[in-house]
């Protein structure tokens, strides 16, 4: 758990952060008139709510098959031993590899959950060598995705119950 202290945000500031994850090239005139505010104040809060780290970074969300990485695949990965070492090892590698778009520790029957982007299959064979060899991985198992039926639109922000 975290020792900093989170202010209470107000319906503006949930408005804000519910408008810039939606569209983060609104630009901050069009955002001040969503939240009914003047420019200056807009910009403030914003400036706040990112010092704060409400806003962790901004992007566009790019087509994967447009730019040859439209293949996913979700990995499960089991580590050989539960010492911290292990994970660590293994943490400072992943995060090497560009074709992996999410690592998670987990808790249950495996350690670590892997989101992978690749072009083809000889890419994922590849890319799945270079993954059994990292430090500790002692099993592994593929879940291929056939169709993205929801993909991650944000974190829900309810703007209305304040």
């Amino acid at each position: 758990m975290s020792n900093v202290k989170t202010r209470t945000l107000d319906r503006i500031d949930l408005t804000i952060l519910d408008t810039l994850q939606k569209d983060g090239r609104i630009s901050n005139s069009e955002l001040a008139k969503k939240v009914n505010l003047s420019a200056s104040p807009c910009l403030e809060r914003v400036r706040k709510l990112e010092a704060d780290g409400y806003i962790e970074r901004y992007g566009a969300f790019l087509n994967g098959n447009k730019l040859n990485y439209g293949l996913n695949a979700f990995l499960q990965v089991t580590l050989d031993r539960t010492k911290a070492e292990v994970f660590e090892n293994f943490k400072r590698e992943v995060v090497k590899i560009k074709e992996v778009a999410e690592c998670h520790m987990v808790a249950g029957g495996f350690d670590y959950l892997l989101k992978l982007r690749y072009q083809n299959m000889e890419a994922y064979r590849d890319l799945l060598g270079v993954i059994v060899e990292l430090p500790g991985v002692s099993q592994t198992h593929t879940y291929v995705v056939m169709e993205h039926v929801k993909r991650d639109l944000g974190v829900p922000i309810d703007v209305k119950a304040k």
